[in-house]
Parts: structure tokens; sequence; C-alpha cells
């Protein structure tokens, strides 16, 4: 993905024809023309970190009132609720896209953009189905595309010495893996009194355009703004919301993909609407490579710091918003935070006299000057969608979990599960009636 040659531009153009060299890379120090797809929400950090450096010459939300600050920004920026019209009429003009919207759109806008040729910034969980995911990890290939998914975590200082850590074998093999969130908690409703209410529709907001490709609904306040994590439709509850987070290093340092089961092992207040208020979910990988076979457990609406055999009463694991992960190996424990920062050896007293591995990967610029590198021809992205797509797909294994009793087994080369078809009808979304996903 590092080059992109003319050849492989599909038929239409790539990017602003004018700031182009014959339909090659941007010099690092050419600007980028871009779009912001979902201007209000996650989308305001995402649009003003790439405005830095770069044009910000198109942006859509079906939500004006939502997207009112991000649009007095950027008074030149062309504005649109349709993000369909707005590659329709600015395509020529646009090199690479932010994609800020609700989970269930992700995937179709990101699309969108691929198949015309634009670098896709893509704000996690990337997805919200598994196939979903299949299908934009193939297509960033196919593309040619530079790609990044939103999980900051991927670029920290700490999980690239959490990868060095274990990697060096300071702590033996790892065989188990625990994290945890405090979300949903109070960042969004998810308990069984939820139910949404039908309201009217605001003068500010497009609803149908906000329901996108989900199947038809009335307009309900408990849909909107962060709400929406909550419903099976929209969201993938805190799952979707922090474990690209969480669960980043881990996925980094012990090379996880393709586990053989998952299953929702605990489900407190299950709910007819949302997902379940908490829950405790367990993936079961296979030996890879020299590394072990491992159990990984998620843990989210946590009130109170996990306790864990060997790490001494008291001490902070994880970091002091309850989140985090910790690793254990036969010889020994790290721990890290939400974004993979803070990583230390528990206890932490170990860390004393410890001297960490000389480093063997290379440090980030930052998370949008990684992508936006790339955009312009340099390396790879640290997690473009070649990375983030197979760690979204068994990531989101767990979203199904949630929703479907039992140890559900995974056959990773068939991708279905071998003994649950209610399971198998999750994996895809359906689109609704005048949708189309590419």
């Amino acid at each position: 993905m590092g080059t992109l040659l003319a050849s492989a531009v599909p038929i239409g153009g790539f990017g602003s024809v004018a700031s182009l060299k014959r339909l090659g890379f941007k010099s690092p120090n050419e600007k980028l023309n871009m779009a912001g797809i979902g201007a209000g929400g996650k989308g305001v950090s995402d649009i003003y970190a790439c405005s830095q450096s770069e044009n910000i010459v198109a942006l859509a939300d079906p939500d004006d009132e939502r997207a009112a600050k991000t649009y007095e920004r950027f008074p030149n920026a062309k504005k649109y609720k349709d993000f369909r019209k707005l590659f329709d009429q600015e395509g020529n003009n646009i090199d690479a896209v932010t994609v800020s919207c609700p989970d269930h759109l992700h995937a179709t806008v990101a699309m969108w953009a691929m198949e015309r040729g634009k670098h896709v910034y893509c704000q996690k969980p990337l997805t919200r189905t598994v196939w979903e995911a299949q299908q934009l990890t193939a297509a960033a290939a196919k593309y040619g595309v530079a790609t990044q998914m939103g999980n900051q975590g991927y670029s920290s200082e700490g999980a690239r010495e959490a990868c060095e850590i274990v990697w060096s074998g300071d702590i033996g093999n790892v065989t188990e893996v625990h994290a945890w969130t405090d979300r949903p908690g109070h960042y969004w409703p998810q308990n069984p009194q939820v139910e949404p209410k039908p309201g009217t529709v605001p003068s500010t907001l497009d609803w149908e355009m906000w329901l996108g490709d989900a199947a038809d609904r009335p307009y309900s306040p408990d849909y909107t703004i962060i709400k929406w994590r909550a419903y099976p439709d929209f969201g993938c509850g805190a799952v979707g919301d922090m474990a690209c987070h969480i669960l980043g290093t881990p996925n980094m340092a012990l090379k996880l993909r393709d586990p053989i089961s998952v299953e929702c092992t605990k489900r407190i207040g299950p709910s007819k609407w949302v997902f379940p208020e908490q829950t405790e979910i367990k993936w079961e990988f296979p030996a890879r490579g020299a590394m072990p076979a491992l159990t990984l457990t998620w843990h989210d609406s946590m009130k109170a710091q996990p306790e864990f055999p060997g790490v001494p009463k008291g001490e902070m694991i994880g970091d002091a918003d309850l989140n985090g992960s910790l690793f254990i190996g036969d010889k020994g424990m790290i721990t890290t935070g939400c974004y993979g920062e803070r990583t230390r050896l528990i206890p932490v007293e170990k860390m004393k006299d410890y001297k960490m591995p000389e480093p063997v990967l290379t440090r980030s610029p930052g998370h949008y000057r990684d992508w936006l590198r790339a955009c312009k021809g340099g390396e790879p992205s640290c997690s473009n969608f070649s990375i983030a797509g197979p760690f979204v797909q068994w990531m989101l294994l767990g979203v199904i979990a949630m929703q479907v009793e039992g140890k559900l087994l995974w056959d990773a080369q068939k991708g279905r599960f071998t003994n649950s078809e209610a399971a198998n009808r999750l994996l895809k979304p359906k689109f609704r009636k005048g949708w189309k996903f590419a």
C-alpha cells in the first residue's frame, strides 16, 4: 500500500487533479484536499487534527446543529447532508476523507471513498459487522489507498514498549490476558429499562440520512448523539467504543488473529432493545508460531478496578479511568492503560531495577500524521486496514456473542460459526431498499 501507481487509479481520476503530479503522490510538503464525513462529535477532533497541515474543502453531516461549530471553523468548505452527493459533486476536488459518523455507516462511507480512489481515515471500530470488515480489508488492497483506523493506541510509545517486553521473553509465555472498561456506565444507558421513545425530528436533522442503510424506523432522540452505541443496529456497545483502544496492544504484541471460540460468559441486565448492562466476553486463540494458546477476557461496565491473583491489593493496573489490560505470563505480568500508555511490570516495584528491551519497532510521528504521511507516499500507517481489518473481525465476534447465548465455535477459513446459525445471521448487515454498499 506504500506505492500507488497511475495504473492503479480507478477510472474517473484520483484526487484534486490540479494538485497532483501525473496522477502520482503529492510531495510531503504539498497539502491534501480533504473531506470530513461526520462533522460533529468525534468528527470535530479528526477534522481539526488534519486541518493543522491539510486543506479541508468539503464536509458532510445529516445534523446541521451537531456540525455547526465545525461548519463555522471552515466557512469555505462545501457543506452537504448526504455524503453521496459530496462524492458526486466534489469527487475530483478531494484526495482523502475522514469517516467519523456512527458505526453503522462506517463501512459504507469508507467503501464509497476507496472505490473513488480516496485515502481513508475511519474511526473505530472500523465497521459494525465482520463481513464489512472483510470487505474493507480487501478493498484497501484492491484500490491501493492509504488507510488508518482511529485507534490512537496503536501509535503510542507504551504499546510498542509492551510488544518489546513480551517479545523479549521477560514475562515468559503469555497464556492469559484481561482487559476492562468502565463503559457504558454514565456515558450512555444500557439496561433492561431502556426503550427508544418516538419523537419529533429536529428541523436541523435529516433523519433518513442519519439512518442511512439501517432498517427503517421512526425517529427517536434515544438513538442520536452517543446513545446509538447501545443499539445493535447502529453500534457495538462498549466493545465498539473501547476495545479497539484497549485490545490494540494485546493484538499487536501477541499477534492475535482467528480465535477458535468466543463466549459471553457473563450477561447482567439483558435487554430487548440494547446490549446488556454488563458483560464478560472470552475469546480462545490457538497457538501462533512460538506463542502458546491464549485466553483473552473482556470485562465492561466496571465500577472498580478488577482484582487478579498476583496483583498486590491497592496497586493500580491499567489507568485511573478504569480502562486497561493485564498480560499474564509464566514469568511475570505487565499492564497498560487504555491507549497502551504507562506500560509497566506488575508488581510495579519490579520496574526499579528493570531495563527496558532495546527498541525493535519504529516510533510513530502521531496517529494522524502517520496516516497523512502514508497518503503522500510514505510508509503504510500503523493501523492500516490490512492490520485493523483482521483485528476488528475477531473483536466483533464478541459483539455477536453478546447477542447469542452459549460458546460459539469459529471457523476462520470458512468465515462462519460451526454451531450457531443465529450467530451466522449477525455476520453481515441487511441494507435497506435504496442503499448500496458499493
